[in-house]
């Protein structure tokens, strides 16, 4: 199938642009991405993948990123419905996967009421990216056997509410996506509902890129670790016990997969 093939004049794909790093991107989304006429992408959608578009393909910057809004969600979605109607191949790309905290469900309302076909084709989401970079498992047997993504992203002028209670579970691990600015209340809430203040944090920012930071803290140091560790760019925070057991057998297959290598090149010397 050629790029032109794979995605129809009026049509719209959603599609996952993934943590970062091009190498993540999936085969179908570059496919897409080369078959677009338009994209309208987010901010976080770095050089690397947009660089795969065609020469010819017009780029439309949508992105919101850190209070700076270039367009709000109601012009996004005019736009789409705009451009699909005009015949371009569209292709509104995402940071992740469109279906976590992407505002998908929205936009994909929105172009079928206007009757536009519109498509998802995932992404890697940012938590697994950031666990595989700090070589950890999200869930693990008898420690872990629940995944909660939860975001801290909340309105303006509007309180951060979840249901900490559920979330405050001292068997799963809590992914906090956009959970930068509000660390400190993220942490005040958990602890507030019962999770220990030695429970192990990962905060990651930038996964998959070159200038990706990973920071180990705990719950009760999180809000002042984060103000002065984490940097300018986006970060997603990882939460459980099993961050620490993961993390411990990471550094130690780290450690002996370094002595190896030593005693392999003493060996041959």
């Amino acid at each position: 199938m050629s790029p032109d093939e794979s995605i129809r004049p009026g049509e719209v794909w959603l599609v996952g642009a993934g943590p970062g790093d091009p190498d993540l991107l999936t085969r179908k989304a570059e496919r897409l991405i080369r078959g677009a006429t338009m994209i309208f992408h987010d901010a976080l959608v770095g050089p690397g993948i947009l660089a795969l578009a065609r020469p010819d393909t017009v780029l439309i910057s949508v992105g919101k990123r850190a209070g700076r809004h270039s367009r709000d969600q109601k012009s996004i979605n005019a736009l789409l419905v705009e451009a699909a109607r005009g015949g371009e191949r569209v292709v509104r790309l995402k940071g992740g996967d469109p279906s976590i905290f992407g505002r998908a469900g929205e936009e994909m309302a929105h172009l079928a009421a206007n009757g536009i076909t519109a498509r998802i084709c995932p992404g890697v989401t940012a938590a697994s990216a950031a666990a595989a970079s700090a070589g950890v498992s999200l869930t693990l047997r008898g420690l872990a056997r629940r995944l909660e993504f939860v975001t801290a992203h909340a309105r303006a002028g509007e309180p951060l509410t979840l249901d900490w209670k559920r979330i405050a579970d001292p068997e799963a691990v809590v992914a906090v996506y956009m959970g930068k600015a509000a660390a400190r209340e993220v942490a005040a809430k958990l602890m507030a509902a019962g999770l220990p203040g030695g429970t192990p944090v990962l905060a990651v920012e930038n996964a998959s890129l070159p200038n990706e930071r990973i920071f180990a803290t705990r719950l009760d140091l999180l809000g002042l670790a984060v103000m002065t560790a984490i940097g300018d760019g986006p970060a997603v925070l990882l939460i459980g016990e099993a961050v620490r057991r993961g993390r411990a057998a990471a550094v130690a297959g780290r450690q002996a997969a370094g002595r190896s290598h030593r005693s392999g090149t003493a060996a041959a010397d």
